[in-house]
């Protein structure tokens, strides 16, 4: 039995003061379910995707979800969380309840609220999905983790700060496109590649234009199984979809090798039986852009340390051979932790079934979805396709 995407829902991306958890997670379950076309009382569990770690005090906010309607009450509500990938881990426990037959039709929200604590605590929030006794605990942080990665790549390839502003100049044009980005505005290369009082760096050589945005927002998806998918008007199928999760302590491994990556899309790809250029666009969890290069070359796209020519040959901009985050990724989207990669399902299903707007790509065939939770420790790639 396989699984398909029959609705969703996607909020702006951005500083909500209005808005607190609750109400994010409101402001798209009904409208997911609606637009699905599906009665409230037709959902048989719901997920919710969430980190919280400290964002806020609603801990316990699974039953949030059943807000949406009140038929949804005593539905089974659960929240999962799996760093950045939670909202991934949320779709791939539904996924799961459908093939075991446990559900007909789930619903699945992937929330955050992250504005309503100041940035030093964000910092500290984030760098507890590290390893605490030996990274967090001793003073890293995210942007240094990645910084750290960057510079390994480029002490084995060449300095590629050029290259990461290519990176952030293409996902910011690109977010001008997406009416749910948080920022809309094209920065240009010259503006990401040069260090700035606006542009400063966070973490050599990681600089303000190659780290993804703090961000509140919500996104949601309808699934269901096949067999029921034939009744909708649009569908949009899971053909594969791959877990790969390494080892925490950065200490244990090379994070920059992607390893993890590596092995989800190399599992995903031959499970879909396609190739990487089979696939019409992706969207890949670019938290930082170094993460995005190091991606191009964990989906197979470019061998080790040439991921820069994609970028020079024009491969993985909207026009070229396999467009990378035309949404603008969370670099220019934003990256409200649990809403990712329900957002990045979400924005592939519409790409799939012509509705993307002003982002969508020609006649798109296969999507690649690749959401990341830690550095590179819980990797998800799902190959989806239009049903019907």
């Amino acid at each position: 039995m396989g699984v398909c995407i029959v609705g969703w829902a996607h909020g702006r991306f951005g500083r909500h003061e209005g808005l607190d958890l609750e109400g994010l997670i409101g402001s798209v379950a009904g409208q997911a379910i609606e637009n699905a076309g599906v009665f409230p009382q037709e959902i048989d569990a719901t997920w919710l995707g969430n980190l919280n770690g400290g964002f806020v005090p609603d801990i316990f906010c699974s039953s949030f979800v059943l807000d949406a309607d009140p038929a949804l009450r005593w539905k089974p509500a659960t929240r999962v969380e799996n760093a950045c990938a939670s909202g991934s881990a949320a779709i791939y426990s539904a996924c799961d309840a459908i093939e075991a037959g446990r559900a007909r039709i789930a619903l699945v929200v992937g929330a955050e609220k992250m504005t309503a604590v100041g940035g030093e605590e964000v910092t500290r929030v984030l760098a507890n999905c590290s390893y605490v006794k030996e990274e967090a605990g001793k003073g890293m942080t995210f942007p240094g983790i990645f910084g750290q990665m960057a510079r390994h790549y480029f002490e084995r390839h060449g300095d590629h700060r050029a290259t990461l502003a290519r990176i952030a100049a293409k996902n910011h044009r690109n977010g001008v496109r997406n009416p749910w980005a948080q920022v809309r505005k094209d920065l240009g290369f010259e503006f990401c590649n040069t260090v700035s009082d606006k542009n400063p760096i966070i973490a050599d050589p990681l600089r303000k234009t190659d780290c993804s945005l703090v961000s509140d927002g919500a996104a949601a998806l309808v699934l269901t199984d096949d067999k029921t998918a034939r009744a909708f008007a649009r569908a949009v199928r899971f053909r594969a979809r791959t877990q790969v999760n390494d080892w925490l302590p950065l200490s244990r491994r090379d994070a920059s090798d992607f390893e993890g990556p590596r092995r989800a899309w190399s599992a995903a790809l031959a499970a879909a039986g396609c190739g990487i250029l089979d696939l019409s666009l992706v969207e890949v969890h670019d938290c930082f852009t170094i993460a995005e290069l190091l991606s191009y070359e964990a989906m197979g796209l470019a061998d080790r340390g040439t991921g820069a020519r994609l970028l020079e040959d024009g491969t993985v901009y909207p026009e070229g051979r396999l467009p990378v985050n035309v949404s603008g990724g969370l670099k220019a989207k934003g990256h409200p932790i649990g809403a990712t990669g329900v957002s990045m399902h979400a924005l592939a299903a519409m790409q799939l079934t012509g509705q993307a707007g002003e982002m969508q790509v020609r006649n798109p065939r296969l999507a690649g979805v690749f959401n990341m939770g830690g550095a590179a420790v819980a990797n998800y790639v799902s190959i989806l396709e239009p049903f019907r």
